[in-house]
C-alpha cells in the first residue's frame, strides 16, 4: 500500500464510507440494512473506479504515495480508534462494506484459475526445503506450519469468533455451516493465493520478496520481473513481505483474461487494495479484542476497568497500551522478524482454543468427541513449539532480537501452563465421572456410559 496511492485512496475511502453507513443504518433510516448495503456498495464503487484518476494525478499521487513509518503510523492509529469508536459506528460496517470487495475478488480470481489454468513456475522443492531460506531462516518442517497460518488453523479467528459466532447461531448445529464452513473457506483463499504466487517464475519471485543484496548471493538471473516492473509502474525488486509478490500474481492472472492483456498495471494495484482491506480487518478486530482483554486482566486488580464497560479513562488507556505495544514492533521490525512471532503466537491460540474445547466437550457429557479436539491440539502445540524454539535460538538470538526472543518465550510458558491446567481439569473431570458410574446389579450386564 505504501508505494500504491490507488490502494490508499480506497482504503481511506471506506472509513468514511463506513461512517455514514453506521450513522445512517442505526440514526437516520434504524434498521434500513438493504438500502445502507445498496448506499454502501455504490459508494464503494466509485470509490473504486475514482483510485486510477488519483493515480494518474501528480498532486494527488504524491499526497497518497506513503512510506513505511507512515503506513505504521496510519495503521496505528486505525487500530486505536476502531477499538475506542462504538462498533457500530466504524469497526463493523467497514468489515461488513469490506467483505463485498473480498468475496467478489476470490470470486473472480476462482473463476480465473479454473478457466486460465495458469501454468506454475514454482518447483514443487526449492533448493532450501532442507533449510538456508533467503526470506526466513529454517526447513520447511516445522516452519511451514507457522508461515502458512491461517490458511490452515488459526487462533486468531478463534479468539474473534469467540464473540460473533453466537450471535449468528439459532441452534448447536449451526455452528459447523458458520464455523467450520467459514474454516473451510479461509483455507480455500490461502489456496487460491498460493496459486497466485507460484505462477512467478522462482527468480522473479525471490527477488521481489529478498532484499537486492540478499538476492545477489542466490545465483539467480530475474526473467520476467522488468517486463512486470514497467507493466504495473513501479520497482518491484526489494519488496518484501509477500504482498508484493501476490499482487503480482494476481495481477498477472487477471490480466491473462481476454481483453485484459493491458491491463497489468491495474490490477496490480487492485490486488494491492484488496490485500490491505485484509489487513485491517485484523488490525481493527485484534485490536479491539486485545483492549478487551487488557480490561480484564486490570479489572482484577481495579474493578473499575471491568465493571464500568463506559468508563472512557479506562477504554482509552488499555487501547493506547495494546495499540501501541504492537505498533513497536511493527516500526522496528520486518517479515524476517515479526511473522514467525505473529504465526507462533497464532497457532498456540489456536491450540489453546482447542484445548479449551476438549474440556468442554467433557463437561458437556460428549467425552466421545473428545479426540476431534484432543488430537490436533496435540499436533499444533508440539510443532508449534519446536518452531518457537528453532525461531529463537537460529533467528531472533543470532540476529540480537532479544526482544522477540523473550516475548516468544513468554508466549510458549503461557501457554504450557494452559496445558498443565487443562490436562488436570480434563483428568478430574474424567475421574469424577467414572466414580460417578453406578455399578452393576448381580446378573446384569454393564449399561453403556451415556456420553
Amino acid at each position: 500500500m505504501a508505494d500504491s496511492p490507488w490502494g490508499t485512496v480506497m482504503v481511506f475511502s471506506t472509513m468514511p464510507i463506513a461512517l455514514f453507513m453506521g450513522v445512517y443504518l442505526y440514526k437516520i433510516k434504524p434498521g434500513d440494512v438493504t438500502g445502507t448495503s445498496i448506499i454502501g456498495v455504490a459508494l464503494l464503487i466509485l470509490a473504486v473506479l475514482a483510485g486510477p484518476h488519483v493515480a494518474a494525478s501528480e498532486t494527488l499521487s504524491s499526497f497518497f504515495r506513503l512510506s513505511k513509518n507512515q503506513v505504521c503510523f496510519f495503521l496505528s492509529s486505525y487500530g486505536f480508534i476502531a477499538s475506542v469508536l462504538p462498533v457500530w459506528i466504524l469497526l463493523c460496517p467497514r468489515d461488513y462494506l469490506s467483505s463485498y470487495l473480498k468475496i467478489g475478488t476470490i470470486a473472480m480470481m476462482t473463476v480465473s484459475i479454473i478457466f486460465l489454468h495458469p501454468q506454475l513456475q514454482m518447483p514443487a522443492f526449492t533448493p532450501y526445503v532442507h533449510g538456508g531460506g533467503p526470506v526466513i531462516p529454517g526447513s520447511v518442517f516445522p516452519f511451514v506450519f507457522i508461515t502458512i497460518a491461517c490458511g490452515a488453523i488459526s487462533g486468531f479467528h478463534a479468539i474473534i469468533a469467540s464473540g460473533t459466532t453466537p450471535k449468528m447461531i439459532g441452534k448447536e448445529s449451526d455452528i459447523l455451516f458458520i464455523g467450520y464452513g467459514t474454516m473451510l473457506l479461509e483455507a480455500f483463499v490461502a489456496m487460491v493465493a498460493l496459486i497466485a504466487a507460484c505462477v512467478l517464475v522462482p527468480a522473479d519471485y525471490f527477488a521481489i520478496n529478498t532484499r537486492p543484496e540478499v538476492f545477489s548471493t542466490l545465483n539467480m538471473a530475474t526473467v520476467n520481473l522488468p517486463e512486470l516492473s514497467r507493466g504495473v509502474g513501479e520497482q518491484l525488486a526489494g519488496r518484501t513481505g509477500g504482498g508484493v509478490s501476490l499482487a503480482v500474481g494476481m495481477a498477472h492472472i487477471f490480466s491473462s483474461v481476454p481483453f485484459m492483456n493491458k491491463m497489468l498495471g491495474y490490477w496490480y494495484h487492485f490486488a494491492i487494495m484488496f490485500e490491505a482491506l485484509f489487513i485491517l480487518t485484523a488490525v481493527d478486530t485484534g485490536t479491539r479484542v486485545g483492549r478487551f482483554l487488557l480490561q480484564e486482566a486490570f479489572g482484577s486488580v481495579f474493578p473499575k476497568f471491568r465493571t464500568a464497560r463506559h468508563w472512557w479513562p479506562g477504554i482509552i488507556a488499555t487501547s493506547l497500551l495494546f495499540t501501541g505495544s504492537w505498533a513497536y514492533l511493527v516500526f522496528t521490525g520486518d517479515v524476517s522478524t515479526i511473522w514467525p512471532l505473529l504465526g507462533m503466537s497464532n497457532q498456540l491460540l489456536a491450540a489453546t482454543a482447542l484445548l479449551i474445547g476438549t474440556v468442554m466437550l467433557i463437561k458437556m457429557g460428549k467425552t466421545r468427541y473428545i479426540l476431534i479436539t484432543a488430537v490436533p491440539a496435540a499436533f499444533v502445540l508440539v510443532v508449534t513449539l519446536v518452531a518457537g524454539y528453532k525461531s529463537i535460538r537460529y533467528n531472533y538470538f543470532p540476529a540480537g532480537n532479544y526482544l522477540l526472543a523473550v516475548l516468544s518465550m513468554m508466549i510458549m510458558v503461557l501457554v504450557a501452563i494452559i496445558l498443565v491446567c487443562s490436562a488436570k481439569e480434563c483428568s478430574s473431570l474424567l475421574g469424577k465421572k467414572e466414580q460417578a458410574l453406578p455399578l452393576p446389579e448381580a446378573g446384569k450386564p454393564a449399561e453403556a456410559e451415556a456420553d
